[in-house]
């Protein structure tokens, strides 16, 4: 698991390899990523978007954005956390992902960037 705090915001991040959902002879290898946010500020926060760099170990680069994360743009109270679990796609056994969300401050609107520690996919017979 990897985490990095950011502006009282911190995230964490594990992964597993989905051999269920991969076909390595296709070049298409799946895992799943859980993320915890938690709030360690003194405001609420709300996730309104996203964006994820993606790499593969053949030196393909990935841009995804969008709104919230899996369909919901949480608001997270002090204290509290917000967990989800969502999945990504390489055409290599290897990879890595790092990122960001951009929150927003109920009280006053205030937007900012909170980091996603970069994460590393890999298969688990790579490891060996």
């Amino acid at each position: 698991m990897v985490t990095k705090i950011t502006d009282g915001v911190k995230v964490s991040v594990d992964t597993i390899y989905q051999p269920e959902y991969s076909n390595p002879v296709n070049e298409h290898f799946m895992f799943a990523y859980r993320v915890k946010i938690e709030n360690m500020g003194e405001y609420s926060v709300q996730l309104m978007n996203r964006h994820w760099t993606i790499f593969d170990s053949n030196g393909t680069k990935r841009e995804v954005e969008g709104e919230g994360v899996v369909g919901q743009q949480p608001v997270i109270e002090p204290g509290n956390n917000h967990e989800y679990v969502s999945g990504c796609n390489l055409k290599t056994d290897i990879g890595s992902m790092k990122g960001s969300y951009e929150m927003k401050r109920i009280v006053d609107g205030q937007t900012f960037r909170v980091n996603i520690p970069e994460f590393y996919l890999i298969t688990p017979f790579k490891l060996n």
